[in-house]
């Protein structure tokens, strides 16, 4: 049973990160930059993402024409050596993006009891097995969602 206060909760739009125009730079929301560049992000776990460019905030990514990962297991990355001409940018360089996250509170009462069961299945080919990992996602891995002036972000799928 779930508790009503341990429900994700959208954060503001985060960017802790800004592209350089060289070649090895790009843009990197990703949780281990957040934690890095804001220590009072306290998210226990990360149940949806949203992606979107800061100068472009109402076009979804796909229209952007950049190779962006929008992952609610890593955040946002974007390498600038992934990019191609043309597209809104005219310059083989990624936009700064930014994103929000849906969040479970990092409370005791709303942290996922550790799992210690394992589940094998065996085929006549492969066994696999596997844990189930201290964050963990039931949602899309890869959401953009256009706000033009809501307050609550309204997640949908893009792919």
């Amino acid at each position: 049973c779930r508790l009503p206060d341990c429900d994700c909760t959208w954060t503001d739009w985060i960017d802790v990160s800004y592209p350089r125009p060289d070649k090895d730079s790009g843009d990197y929301e990703t949780f281990e930059n957040i934690w890095k560049n804001n220590t009072s992000w306290e998210c226990a776990k990360v149940e949806n993402i949203s992606c979107r460019a800061e100068k472009f905030p109402n076009t979804s990514i796909a229209d952007l024409g950049q190779k962006v990962e929008c992952d609610v297991n890593v955040g946002l990355i974007c390498n600038n050596k992934d990019q191609q001409l043309g597209g809104i940018i005219p310059m083989p360089v990624c936009l700064n993006y930014e994103i929000s996250v849906c969040c479970t509170p990092n409370r005791p009462e709303c942290l996922p009891t550790p799992s210690t069961t394992s589940t094998t299945t065996s085929t006549a080919s492969s066994t696999t097995s596997s844990v189930s990992p201290p964050i963990s996602t039931t949602s899309p891995t890869s959401t953009t969602r256009e706000t033009p002036s809501s307050t609550t972000p309204t997640p949908t799928t893009t792919t």
